[in-house]
Parts: C-alpha cells; sequence; structure tokens
C-alpha cells in the first residue's frame, strides 16, 4: 500500500511576529519545505497589523499549497490585554487557511512538546534543537519558525486520531453548507 505525502503548514501566531514552517509527511517521513515569519509594525493600528498577517499568511498558503494546517492554542496569561491580542492573531491564523478551504486543526503547546521533545514542558531551544534534528535541512531564524516547524511535526503525529477526525469532518460538514 502506497502512501500519499501531504503537505502540511505549522502556524505559531502572535501579532509581533508569527511563525510558519510547511513540511511534506509521507507516513512516518517528515521532509522540510519552508519556513518564515511574518511581522507587524508595532506602532500600527491593531486593525492594520492584522490585516498585514492575514494579507501575509494567504501569500505563504498560495505560494505553499499546504493541505492542512495545525495552529497553536492560546496560551493565557496574566496579562488579559496581551491574551486578547494573541487571541485576535491567533483567530487570523485560523481564518487564513479556513478562507483558503484548507482544514485546520488546533494543539495545545504542552502536546506540541510532547509529541516533538517527549516532555510537555520542555524549553525552547529543546524544541529547536529536535526540531533540527527530525528536520534536518531546516534552515529557521527564530523560535517563532522552530515553534512554527513543531506544530507541524505534531499535526503530523496526530492528524489521524479521533479527535483530529472528528475536527475533519465537522469541518467538512460546515464547507457543504
Amino acid at each position: 500500500m502506497k502512501t500519499t505525502a501531504i503537505r502540511i503548514i505549522g502556524i505559531d501566531p502572535g501579532l509581533r511576529r508569527t511563525g510558519w514552517g510547511v513540511i511534506l509527511s509521507d507516513g512516518v517521513r517528515l521532509s522540510y519545505v519552508a519556513s518564515g515569519k511574518i511581522e507587524s509594525v508595532s506602532t500600527d493600528p491593531l486593525a492594520l497589523r492584522l490585516a498585514d498577517l492575514y494579507r501575509g499568511l494567504n501569500a505563504v498558503l498560495r505560494e505553499h499549497l499546504p493541505a492542512e494546517a495545525a495552529v497553536e492554542e492560546t496560551f493565557v496569561n496574566d496579562n488579559a490585554k496581551a491574551t486578547l491580542k494573541l487571541g485576535q492573531a491567533r483567530g487570523i491564523a485560523m481564518l487564513a487557511p479556513a478562507m483558503n478551504h484548507i482544514k485546520v486543526a488546533e494543539y495545545t503547546p504542552n502536546l506540541i512538546k510532547k509529541t516533538v521533545v517527549g516532555a510537555g514542558h520542555a524549553e525552547k531551544k529543546q524544541v529547536q534543537m529536535m526540531v533540527q534534528m527530525l528536520l534536518p535541512k531546516a534552515k529557521f531564524d527564530s523560535a517563532d519558525e522552530a515553534d512554527a516547524l513543531a506544530i507541524a511535526i505534531c499535526h503530523a503525529n496526530h492528524r489521524s486520531s479521533p479527535h483530529a477526525l472528528a475536527l475533519a469532518q465537522r469541518v467538512a460538514l460546515a464547507d457543504a453548507r
């Protein structure tokens, strides 16, 4: 039985910097395709920053044509204003693929770290090191890119789970309406 490779984009949402990473998953083999980050100007109004993020993600989606997307769930911290802004950036990170008819899955930071490193409370450096080991050809200049690639790796490992399949079914039903 031959498996078909699937192109996955991982998105690490942030208002200042949104990391993205595209991989190819062919069964148990993973290959690096591309990664980068989309930045916004911190002095611009929020609406313009969100528009920049949306346009940037759309450009990446059109260039790399992923079949599936994965986004990190929001990490809630003590600063409600910062959490709200992150949530808005995360909304754009989910909207852009959805508007391009790409299935979107969500994963908690702990599950991403546990999948990639083996420990749910791993440090950023550990995540970067394991991403480099799993994708030796990966070239990333920032933690945002490494995190996005980790999100894509997590999705490649969990995309056939019952939770992911149920989500895909709900998305397909919503698209049919």
